[in-house]
C-alpha cells in the first residue's frame, strides 16, 4: 500500500489500507482517514487532519505553511473532510493565527489541476474549483459552488451556495447564494438556473429564486428596500432566505 521510496514521517497517523505512491512525503502530524489515495510526488504536511476516501494526484501539496508574510511558523491546521479529489499540482495552505488558525474544507469537492486555495479559506461541499483558479485568504464558499477556470477571488470574499462564476472571473466582492457572475470585475448576470436544476429544485423555487434576483438587481432599489421587498417571497419560498441572507452577511459588499 506504501511505496518504498515514499517517506512517512514517524508521528503521521495513516489508515491501514491508505495508498502512498513513489515519492511523496507525509510529515509530521498528519492523520489520513481510511480508503484515500496518495498519488506520486505528493507532500502533504501538518498538523493536517484528513478524512476518508480522498484522492490526492501527483505534485499536490497539502497543508504547506502560508506564505502571508505575518505568519512567524505558530501551529497551524488544515482539516479536510471526506471524498475530496484534489487534482494535479494543487496547492492548499494551513491558516494564520490572525484568523481562526484554520484552513478547513468539507466533503466530496473536486479541486482541478493547478488551483490554489489560501490560508484561512473554509469551502462547503459539493463545490468544483476548476483548472488554475486561485483562493485568496479568508474566502468562505458555501455548498455547491462552481468556479470556472482561471477565476481569481480576493482575500476575504464570501462565495455563496450554488453560485457559479464563468472562467476569467475576478471576485472582489461577496457574490450571494445562486448568483452566476462573469467579468473582470465581476458582475452578477443571472441565477445559476441549470445547476439549481440539476440539484432538483422545483420550477417554482427556480422561478421565486429568478425573481428574486430581479428586484435586488434590476429595480434599481437601495439593498435594504430591495431585501424588504424580497421578505414576502421568502414566506412562500424558503429557498429565496438563502439568498437574502448572503446578502445581509456581506462584508465586502456585494457583487452587482
Amino acid at each position: 500500500m506504501i511505496h518504498p521510496t515514499a517517506i512517512i514521517d514517524s508521528s503521521a497517523k495513516l489508515a491501514d489500507d491508505v495508498k502512498v505512491g513513489p515519492y511523496s512525503i507525509i510529515g509530521p502530524d498528519v492523520e489520513i482517514g481510511s480508503g484515500s489515495v496518495i498519488e506520486s510526488h505528493v507532500v502533504v504536511k501538518g498538523p493536517s487532519v484528513i478524512g476518508e476516501k480522498n484522492h490526492f494526484y501527483q505534485f499536490s501539496s497539502v497543508g504547506e505553511d502560508t506564505p502571508d508574510k505575518k505568519y512567524k511558523g505558530e501551529p497551524t491546521r488544515l482539516e479536510m473532510g471526506d471524498g475530496n479529489v484534489i487534482r494535479e499540482c494543487v496547492t492548499i495552505h494551513r491558516g494564520t493565527v490572525q484568523d481562526q488558525s484554520l484552513t478547513k474544507i468539507g466533503n466530496d469537492n473536486l479541486i482541478m489541476a493547478y488551483a490554489h486555495v489560501g490560508h484561512d479559506t473554509f469551502i462547503g461541499n459539493n463545490s468544483i474549483i476548476v483548472n488554475s483558479t486561485s483562493i485568496a485568504g479568508h474566502v468562505v464558499m458555501g455548498d455547491w459552488a462552481i468556479l470556472s477556470g482561471h477565476t481569481m477571488v480576493h482575500q476575504g470574499v464570501n462565495i455563496g451556495a450554488h453560485s457559479f462564476t464563468g472562467a476569467g472571473t475576478f471576485l472582489t466582492q461577496d457574490l450571494p447564494a445562486y448568483v452566476m457572475a462573469t467579468g473582470h470585475p465581476a458582475s452578477a448576470r443571472t441565477i445559476n438556473k441549470e445547476g439549481l436544476k440539476r440539484r432538483g429544485f422545483t420550477p417554482e423555487a427556480i422561478a421565486a429564486i429568478a425573481k428574486a434576483f430581479k428586484i435586488f438587481y434590476r429595480r434599481g432599489l437601495p439593498v435594504e428596500e430591495a431585501l424588504q421587498t424580497l421578505a414576502p417571497l421568502a414566506q412562500e419560498h424558503p429557498e429565496v432566505q438563502l439568498f437574502i441572507d448572503s446578502i445581509r452577511s456581506s462584508v465586502r459588499g456585494v457583487t452587482r
